[in-house]
């Protein structure tokens, strides 16, 4: 089968583990990050929230704004490249957060691991890119369980290292960890060479026209990660209303069980993706997680909230993936780079809108209005997809 990289499998299992390793670097500081901010001989409770909630936005920021340059890098010298400059750079960058001496050294250093970072990104180019198209939403979603899993396994390491290897040796050992997959993407990653011409140069990518299809996707993959962060502020609040007991463990475990969901469910959506279409897994995954927040917005206690939400994780796991998928069906190889480091942007956009917008409604219209919110907002997605989706194979295929 021609178009796809014969190491595919490989590349694609080490870019699950260096994926890993920088989505829990990256994940890592959050239950210790007001403390370390306080190390940092911050004093006042307001200074210590504004300070954190900044240095945990700036990796996220910094990220969106290079994603699409990345991207672009990737597709002129090698996408191979961007993952070894990008878990280097996330390597240093961590050793480098253990060394901050003021809250502003911390901003930047988180700054600095956005700009260097995006190895994600790059694995999800790469995978996309290589993986045969059959076989793409397979690979995707193996690799969205990948990132998934990492989103789960960093807050409980964070929780877990500092108090046995202190705060600062905790972003050491992370970053040597990342230094482990820094080595595993140089050596055991095979990417086909880039095209050259006659100079011997790698080829421009040409001017780049973005289809229906790839502006829905782009739409969508905001609007999706606006909808699923906009929860994530209130919940906390919404066990404290409900009165539960233990609110910040069973918070913990209801995030928890959104990822869980979507670990488990990623790479089989990804292959029922690659047997009946992305496009219907896409709507039907928005319409069923729509009606999963109905319930949510009226539970009378906590444990039917963690079901829930780990309801909502199988329905959510299968988006991304399918996401990916189809702009890599609808765009050329050799701008593919380009379209999904675009779509990073967009996503990394929606997480930093997201919470702010969910803040608000749930502040003034109360923890309900957040969920409602959100459900009408997956319900229109599903609805636009499901409108906007391809009627024959030539509109699918719609790149040279």
């Amino acid at each position: 089968m021609a178009g796809f990289e014969p190491h595919w499998q490989r590349n694609l299992w080490v870019c699950v583990f260096g994926s890993f390793t920088n989505i829990v670097a990256m994940t890592l500081l959050l239950p210790f990050l007001p403390l370390y901010v306080e190390h940092l001989r911050v004093n006042e409770p307001a200074a210590i929230v504004q300070w954190s909630g900044a240095a945990y936005a700036a990796t996220f920021l910094s990220a969106a704004l290079t994603a699409p340059l990345w991207g672009r890098l990737g597709d002129r010298y090698g996408r191979k490249l961007m993952l070894i400059r990008a878990s280097l750079g996330m390597a240093v960058a961590m050793a480098l957060i253990g060394l901050a001496q003021t809250p502003w050294q911390l901003v930047a250093l988180r700054l600095l691991a956005g700009l260097l970072g995006g190895y994600t990104s790059g694995s999800t180019i790469l995978v996309a890119t290589q993986a045969p198209k059959a076989r793409s939403g397979w690979a995707l979603g193996v690799l969205s369980s990948g990132i998934m899993a990492g989103n789960l396994a960093g807050p409980l390491l964070g929780g877990a290292l500092p108090p046995l290897v202190g705060i600062r040796n905790t972003f050491f050992l992370c970053g040597a960890v990342i230094f482990v997959a820094f080595l595993a993407t140089a050596l055991l990653i095979k990417e086909t060479p880039r095209p050259r011409n006659a100079a011997g140069h790698a080829t421009d990518s040409p001017p780049l026209v973005l289809g229906r299809q790839v502006v829905v996707m782009l739409v969508t993959a905001g609007a999706l990660m606006f909808a699923t962060m906009s929860i994530e502020p209130i919940i906390t609040v919404y066990f404290q209303q409900l009165q539960v007991s233990e609110v910040t463990w069973m918070a913990g475990l209801a995030m928890s069980a959104t990822a869980l969901g979507s670990i488990v469910s990623a790479s089989r959506l990804g292959k029922l993706a690659d047997r009946v279409g992305p496009w219907t897994v896409l709507s039907g995954c928005l319409g069923v997680a729509a009606l999963l927040l109905i319930p949510q917005a009226v539970v009378t206690n906590g444990w039917q909230l963690v079901l829930l939400r780990l309801a909502m994780g199988l329905a959510l796991g299968g988006l991304l993936p399918c996401i990916a998928s189809i702009i890599r069906h609808a765009v050329a190889d050799r701008v593919a780079g380009r379209v999904l480091g675009y779509s990073t942007s967009c996503q990394y956009a929606g997480q930093v809108l997201g919470p702010l917008a969910g803040g608000y409604m749930g502040g003034h219209y109360g923890m309900p209005s957040v969920f409602w919110m959100t459900c009408l907002l997956l319900a229109a997605l599903a609805a636009f997809t499901w409108r906007c989706r391809p009627c024959s194979t030539a509109e699918v295929l719609e790149h040279p």
